[in-house]
């Protein structure tokens, strides 16, 4: 990457992050409501009498809510910019302690769900192509494509009731057996499997026709090019193509996905962790969200799309590894 496009790239990044910032900061306040009158009242709207006008006058002035809107933006950048992502209202601790619970969690599914969903698509999508305008061929992309118009909450909603109602085979919360006393690391790792099983295959499932579909349609473009039909002349083999010449250039647009995947299988976890009560960042979003806890709401959305910029610009990186054409 030359001076220029870092420059352009770093711009980006500045102006993303300060967009980031801003919805960051007012969408959680154009929600009805603020999180002392959320507990305040039951779901009828009759006022339940929790804390006195003079507690909420307190803690609205402990949280800064008391503060003109632009004040309050003004404070939440000064101590971001000392590393402070507040405190939790629902919780009673710093946001920054919430996170590092519960992301820990969802960054294991999604990175199973990424790579699992990339290798199946990738390897579902050169079969297909290898078998190209064939009976299987056909019945393999209308099935996949009839597939992936299920919501991944339906989908979870499915393997729920399928696994763990009905057969009974996983959990239906969790991400660890409560008390277990596990013999060593192996033991506990199993469990974590066991629990994560169904999460990491909803998510997996709702992103798998994507990249099969973009490693078929891509090994079609690259087989007709000019060194396919070299590499055939020289007597190699079928395999020998497809796996070294042909793939290997399938796979740049595969990888430049998996950023999008990352960010798409973030948000899709919020959904898929409430329905599987899997402690993770997407169901703590979505109760900091229930509660309007207005510190924990951003702090989660901040270090989701920073995980996502960074997954992006990673991505960035190793496609100038695959293709060195791109930083010339």
């Amino acid at each position: 990457m030359n001076s220029k496009a870092r420059q352009d790239f770093i711009a980006r990044f500045v102006i993303t992050l300060l967009v980031i910032l801003a919805l960051n900061f007012f969408l959680p306040r154009m929600m009805p409501g603020d999180p002392f009158s959320t507990v305040s009242s039951d779901v009828q709207g009759e006022d339940v009498v929790i804390m006195t006008e003079e507690q909420q006058a307190y803690y609205y002035h402990y949280y800064g809510l008391d503060l003109p809107l632009h004040e309050q933006f003004v404070l939440y950048l000064s101590n971001l910019a000392h590393g402070d992502l507040g405190k939790s209202i629902q919780y009673k601790m710093p946001v920054i302690n919430v996170i590092l619970l519960h992301l820990p969690w969802t960054i294991f599914i999604v990175l199973c769900a990424t790579a699992l969903s990339t290798v199946a698509g990738a390897a579902l999508g050169t079969i297909s192509a290898r078998n190209r305008k064939s009976g299987s061929d056909r019945f393999m992309m209308a099935g996949l494509i009839a597939f992936a118009e299920i919501p991944s909450f339906l989908l979870g909603l499915i393997l729920l009731l399928i696994f763990c109602v009905y057969l009974r085979a996983f959990p239906l919360a969790g991400a660890v057996t409560p008390f277990a006393q596990y013999t060593g690391f192996i033991d506990y790792a199993m469990d974590v499997l066991y629990h994560a099983f169904l999460p990491i295959l909803t998510l997996s499932l709702a992103q798998l026709t994507g990249v099969y579909l973009l490693t078929r349609n891509t090994l079609i473009t690259v087989s007709t090019k000019d060194y396919i039909r070299t590499a055939q002349a020289k007597g190699l083999g079928e395999r020998v193509v497809w796996t070294r010449h042909a793939l290997r250039n399938a796979l740049l647009p595969v990888v430049t996905r998996t950023g999008f995947v990352i960010g798409m299988l973030m948000g899709g976890a919020v959904l898929v962790e409430s329905v599987f009560s899997y402690p993770g960042i997407g169901s703590t979003l979505r109760a900091a969200v229930v509660g309007r806890d207005y510190p924990l709401i951003q702090g989660i959305l901040l270090v989701v799309a920073i995980s996502i910029l960074l997954c992006n610009l990673l991505v960035d990186r190793i496609y100038e590894q695959l293709d060195p054409r791109v930083t010339e």
